[in-house]
């Protein structure tokens, strides 16, 4: 069914990662507002896409801009995501979805016909706030590992023999990077690669000098071969003060790779402590500390961590299975447009 999927995001995250990944695998058209790194992603995977302005309160021109490529596209559904793509969405001869990663500001989805949620926590939410159970849904996002192979360590100056662990998420208080620098002052032996960008880089740079800890911490940056990273680390940390579902986690169950997540939100629902992963309080480095050393002195413990990992990932995360259910909502919603 053709549809099309706003994202006014200009930055870089879990959700805009997904974004692509998803309209790719549904084969349908994008329109986004300006970013080289998404416009290449979704050029490669011969997406349609429209840049629009997806601007504040005098942008005039994205939604009927947005209404004309939907128009183009002969578009059955028009897919929202987040609260700048929904404030911009036209009606038109198609049904309007909002997609929800986060507890949004229902207004900006006024006379929408149906909202998606990716935990049912936030679907239990909406349907709080007065909307009809009957046209809020849940789908959750998919993990599929990349091709990628493992990153060499050189590739970023760490030794070959050491442990190393994985943090990844934007450089923002509620990723909780400076709580993982501070687990690391604990683990002496090991080696810590942060994947991200954002505005507390020059904090979290300082911070790690003061800890003592800055020769053995390798800042990546944004990167969109995750895979690579998640293949090379012996653990990933997520720490999260708030995470409503947390990408990070099943991406590293798909990949095979243990994780140790604060339990926040999103990590709480699906991490069952010591079978699939390991659970700790929220701003508790030592807490954090002690389940990754506790791993790191116990391989076989890991490897099951992993297996039980990669096997959720496999029955309830995966591409195939998300996209069936994505496809089957446009047929609801769609099917008389």
């Amino acid at each position: 069914m053709n549809g099309v999927h706003a994202l006014g995001s200009a930055g870089d995250g879990g959700a805009e990662t997904y974004f692509t990944a998803l309209v790719a695998a549904l084969g349908q058209a994008a329109a986004i507002r300006a970013h080289p790194g998404r416009e290449a992603a979704l050029a490669a995977a011969r997406v349609h896409t429209a840049v629009l302005p997806f601007g504040g309160p005098l942008d005039l021109l994205t939604r009927p801009r947005l209404a004309a490529f939907g128009r183009a596209q002969e578009a059955r559904v028009l897919t929202a995501w987040m609260n700048r793509a929904a404030r911009h969405s036209p009606r038109g001869p198609w049904a309007r979805i909002g997609r929800l990663g986060g507890y949004y500001p229902l207004k900006n989805y006024r006379g929408f016909d149906a909202l998606v949620a990716n935990t049912a926590d936030i679907q239990a939410w909406i349907v709080r706030q007065g909307w009809p159970a009957a046209h809020v849904h849940h789908i959750p996002n998919f993990a599929e590992p990349g091709p990628a192979p493992a990153e060499p360590r050189a590739a970023n100056d760490t030794p070959e023999h050491v442990p190393l662990l994985l943090g990844l998420g934007r450089l923002h208080p509620a990723k909780a990077h400076d709580v993982t620098l501070q687990a690391l002052v604990r683990l002496p032996a090991a080696h810590l690669w942060i994947a991200g960008s954002g505005p507390l880089e020059v904090e979290l740079r300082a911070l790690a000098d003061r800890l003592g800890v800055a020769s053995r911490v390798r800042w990546l940056g944004w990167r969109e071969d995750v895979s690579a990273l998640y293949r090379a680390a012996d653990l990933c940390l997520f720490p999260s003060r708030y995470e409503p579902l947390g990408n990070v986690v099943i991406q590293a169950w798909a990949h095979g790779l243990p994780v140790v997540a604060a339990a926040s939100a999103g990590p709480a629902a699906l991490i069952r402590d010591r079978e699939d992963g390991r659970l700790v309080p929220v701003d508790d480095p030592e807490s954090l500390a002690a389940a990754a050393a506790a791993l790191l002195a116990d391989p076989a413990g890991r490897g099951a961590l992993a297996e039980a990992g990669r096997a959720r990932a496999a029955a309830g995360f995966s591409r195939a299975a998300v996209v069936e259910r994505w496809r089957a909502l446009f047929h609801q919603y769609g099917r008389d447009r």
